[in-house]
């Protein structure tokens, strides 16, 4: 089945007798429980299911293996166009809040960069006290952009946060326990207030990082000294909780253990619905396995499909896996399974662009373009699923575009409380589980944007030099890809998945629209530190690429065609 026949099973895909998600706002009825569980860096590509959509393979003849992940999406509903932002931080800011991740100023994945807060900097006008002074690679070539900076704190209202407060899950969840285990990564770099357990959460195991080894893990996770901020205005970092000891050695077992047994748990005590949400490093480097996992995909025989030759990589992702069946598992057996909705997404798209100390990339997201921290497919579409026994029927799926904005208010409406009055940019997406191809029009959302203003050591999927900062729009089945080095790229993604074809010259009308209304975006949400700023000590005659450095924002507001300016 590939990615255009997944819409012709919508036809006969079973539907769900569920109005609103079966939950009403006055909860009288008993509030399901609800498990998130996110996955880092794990491309679309790289669960069986969504690949065999994609290439008419079955899992069996692929490399990796998600056999677990594959069960859930055979007796739940999976989205075939499920986005997220390119890198972690930003999409686990919008799934905390509903928003885009750009307006909270999430522009990157929160580097272990020095901030105005964790030095002691005086705060200069316009600025948060969380944003990063200075984030940006050694890049060795021109760049006509100097970096924007990052938020990177979900503010909450305090002194130090100038009044700016944003309203997170756990605010609304008010009968729920919730939980967290995991990676959290937008707590300011350990900044003080800012953790999972200031947010709501019993933090059962946490880390505020963008990675973490995966063996010997544990000092690590403690270790929080003021080493490397000696000005930051508390006692020390507060980085991390490695929580209670099990006898699991591999980081994925272990915070998989905990998930398990927090489950078992409120078998044994139901006074409360429980929202758990586990965000697992895998698979974010450093690419690290057992040795028998890592020997047992060295021998596989499939060994190479779809470009897929990492072993270790390959038994991360069965690993994680196996994790989630154990966690489903545990469900059936504590008897909690019929009342418990679990979600499955990963953050970002798959890390394919080759490192140096690498022989081969990580992964391929083909036939997807591109990868992690590029807003190509390969960097922004994601596996998504939704599992409910007696909720919601096995095997269905949808084509509908959605985005990470919508999983806030969808868990939300799960558990019973009203967004209408939220500021938020996502809609739920219960009623599409009701009517997967959205033939009632319940879900009305069909522009969706992206910002990420960085120069970056990123290999670009069409021209192999550092990536330049990038904005884009998905409108219906268009996406515009706006280069601020000056290129537009615009492609039918219904009909181009692998965005081989730029319709730019051919539908110029399409391009100025969406460009506008990108633009328009950028200017009435996104505040001007974290636009990228014009380097005045640019020199276009030592320009690398092979296209010339235009300023099509400038054209723009001046009035001019920017698609006649435009490098194709």
């Amino acid at each position: 089945m590939n990615n255009k026949s997944i819409v012709t099973v919508l036809a006969g895909a079973a539907v769900v007798s569920l109005t609103n998600c079966d939950s009403p706002a006055d909860n009288t009825k008993k509030q399901p429980n609800i498990i998130f569980i996110l996955a880092d860096d794990l491309g679309y590509m790289d669960v069986g299911a969504f690949a065999a959509g994609m290439t008419d393979a079955k899992p069996s003849e692929m490399f990796y293996e998600t056999p677990e992940i594959n069960k859930m999406i055979a007796n739940g509903i999976a989205f075939s166009q499920a986005y997220a932002c390119p890198l972690c931080s930003p999409t686990r800011s919008s799934l905390l809040t509903g928003k885009y991740a750009s307006r909270l100023g999430f522009t990157t994945a929160v580097p272990p960069r020095k901030t105005y807060y964790n030095t002691a900097t005086e705060l200069p006008d316009g600025f948060y006290i969380h944003d990063v002074i200075y984030h940006g690679d050694d890049i060795p070539i021109q760049q006509a952009w100097i970096n924007a900076t990052t938020n990177t704190a979900i503010p909450r209202g305090y002194k130090i946060d100038g009044g700016w407060r944003e309203t997170v899950i756990t605010d609304v969840m008010t009968d729920y326990r919730a939980a967290f285990i995991g990676k959290w990564h937008v707590g300011g770099v350990g900044a003080n207030g800012y953790s999972p357990v200031d947010l709501g959460f019993d933090g059962l195991a946490w880390f505020d990082a963008g990675g973490s080894t995966y063996f010997n893990w544990r000092n690590g996770w403690e270790a929080n000294s003021k080493e490397g901020y000696p000005d930051i205005p508390q006692d020390q970092l507060l980085l991390g909780y490695p929580g209670e000891l099990s006898e699991k050695e591999y980081l994925t077992d272990d915070l998989t253990e905990k998930a398990v047994n927090f489950i078992h748990s409120k078998a044994e005590n139901q006074d409360r619905p429980f929202f758990l949400y586990l965000c697992h490093f895998a698979v974010h480097t450093p690419i690290e396995a057992p040795e028998e996992d890592v020997a047992y995909f060295d021998a596989k025989e499939t060994k190479g499909w779809n470009r897929h030759l990492d072993a270790t990589y390959a038994a991360m992702i069965k690993r994680m896996d196996d994790g989630i069946g154990r966690i489903m598992h545990a469900l059936e057996e504590s008897g909690l399974e019929e009342n418990t909705l679990v979600i499955f997404m990963s953050d970002n798209g798959g890390f394919s662009w080759q490192m140096p100390s690498r022989d081969v990339p990580i992964t391929s997201n083909h036939p997807l373009k591109g990868g992690k921290a590029q807003m190509f497919e390969g960097g922004i579409r994601v596996p998504l699923v939704f599992y409910w026994k007696g909720k919601i029927e096995s095997g269905a799926w949808s084509n509908v575009t959605v985005d990470v904005n919508d999983i806030f208010p969808t868990i939300l409406d799960v558990a019973g409380y009203d967004t209408d009055d939220m500021d938020i940019d996502g809609e739920s997406l219960c009623n599409l589980w009701n009517d997967p191809g959205n033939s009632n029009n319940s879900y009305c959302r069909n522009t969706f944007f992206w910002h990420y203003p960085f120069n970056v050591i990123v290999d670009n999927a069409d021209d192999g030099f550092p990536l330049t900062p990038h904005s884009a729009i998905r409108k219906g089945d268009y996406k515009l890809l706006f280069d601020w080095h000056g290129r537009l790229k615009l492609y039918n993604i219904a009909e181009d998945i692998s965005e081989s074809t730029n319709l730019m010259r051919e539908k110029p009308e399409i391009t100025s629209k969406l460009f506008a209304e990108l633009i328009e975006y950028l200017e009435n949400n996104v505040e001007r530190r974290y636009w990228p700023v014009p380097n005045h000590d640019y020199d276009p005659a030592r320009e690398a690429r092979d296209v010339p450095f235009i300023n099509l924002y400038k054209l723009f507001k001046e009035g001019e065609n920017i698609v006649e300016y435009a490098n194709f």
